[in-house]
């Protein structure tokens, strides 16, 4: 497959994306995908966009690299000090450990924003989706955006709309470093706490029809794309909602993560050999000073589903590389791309009155086909290439 280029010179973006007024957003969070969330939404000049963050450099980061967001400094566990900040936005984003999203959707229904995150918690989403209920019209909660779970849930779910009935949905998702050099063949691509948080949780599926919880790292299995040997293993939150979408309608449903064959075994080793899944911070800080952080890595989504289709038993797949990029000079890793453009695009869609009105919204509730005929989105059209930047003049036309 060939490396898809997703900021080109002179490729337009999607009509009409002028037609309305600019829509105030808050991310909450500048790290990795915080500042890649701010760089996608702000340079396109739709966007009033902020970025808040407790830490003096990332702070100082954003306002190097991102200067057309405003970056402000303030602690998340400041409610009353956030509650501020983000007084008259539209929207506010979470891109924080998911242990601060309950209280951060708390602040969005008082403010009356709509409330997007990242998190691959399941009991974070549990709460946010309770917070929903006091949505008032317009605003939406939709956790869970972003790559593993997000678009992997869009594009599986599109796939099972094409069978009459369903038997078996697999999803298959991994971010890797292109030119591993370790024993765990992997460096760190996106939040650690994140990955702990995924290795060490109980996993959501459905198995032999009924909805069950399987254990992290177990259900190894080993597969190749490209010429290249890759293995797959249980892990949490990446399924998303569909577990209860789903239920009762497939025999089979569930979720690993993809690496290079030989990871599992020393995470393994690692999270219950050694018993480091009940000492999460001491393992944060041997990952975070022995692994290396790679921006030059690939994703690869892989979601297979078969079922009864037009009186045949049959299987349909759905398979993408994302590669990095360097974009305005600055090297970005897939991981930030892939995760960043699926947040940002359901605020887009949200604002362009393509998604449910009001209360939470599931990610599977959004058709691929909108999806990915959408701005942002399109970065996972693996032939597709496109130019953020408003066109010259837009918008004096569009005003």
């Amino acid at each position: 497959m060939p490396k898809t280029q997703y900021f080109p010179e002179g490729c337009a973006w999607s009509a009409g994306a002028h037609t309305r007024r600019m829509a105030r957003i808050s991310i909450l969070g500048a790290g990795k995908i915080g500042r890649t969330i701010a760089k996608l939404a702000a340079r396109t000049g739709d966007f009033e966009v902020r970025i808040l963050d407790s830490d003096p450099v990332a702070v100082a980061r954003v306002e190097s690299k991102v200067p057309e967001a405003r970056a402000v400094r303030v602690d998340a566990t400041d409610r009353a000090a956030l509650s501020r900040e983000v007084a008259g936005s539209d929207a506010i984003l979470s891109a924080l450990s998911y242990h601060h999203n309950p209280t951060v959707a708390e602040l969005a229904a008082d403010v009356g924003a709509s409330y997007f995150d990242l998190t691959e918690d399941v009991e974070t989403t549990k709460r946010v989706r309770a917070i929903a209920e006091r949505a008032r019209p317009g605003q939406i909660f939709m956790p869970q955006c972003g790559l593993a779970p997000g678009f992997v849930s869009v594009a599986a779910y599109d796939l099972c709309r094409h069978f009459d009935s369903l038997h078996a949905v697999r999803m298959r998702v991994g971010a890797l470093p292109q030119f591993p050099t370790n024993a765990l063949k992997y460096n760190l691509t996106w939040s650690t706490d994140g990955l702990i948080n995924e290795y060490g949780n109980p996993c959501d599926a459905i198995v032999g029809g009924r909805r069950r919880e399987v254990l992290p790292l177990e259900g190894l299995e080993h597969f190749s794309m490209d010429g290249v040997r890759y293995e797959a293993f249980n892990t949490s939150g990446g399924l998303g909602t569909l577990c209860e979408t789903l239920d009762g309608q497939v025999e089979t449903l569930d979720y690993k993560t993809v690496r290079y064959a030989g990871h599992r075994d020393l995470a393994a080793f690692l999270m219950n050999e050694l018993r480091l899944n009940g000492r999460r911070e001491l393992l944060k800080d041997i990952l975070e000073h022995a692994v290396p952080v790679t921006f030059q890595d690939v994703v690869i989504v892989f979601c297979a589903v078969s079922g009864q289709r037009q009186g045949q038993f049959a299987q349909i797949v759905d398979a993408r590389k994302i590669y990095n990029q360097t974009i305005d000079g600055e090297n970005w890793s897939a991981i930030q791309i892939t995760t960043a453009a699926g947040a940002v695009a359901m605020m887009d869609l949200h604002f362009g009155g393509r998604l449910p009105s009001r209360g939470f919204v599931k990610q599977e509730e959004v058709t691929l086909e909108a999806f990915l005929g959408n701005r942002f989105g399109q970065v996972y059209r693996t032939t597709t290439t496109l130019d953020l930047r408003p066109e010259p003049g837009a918008r004096e036309a569009a005003e």
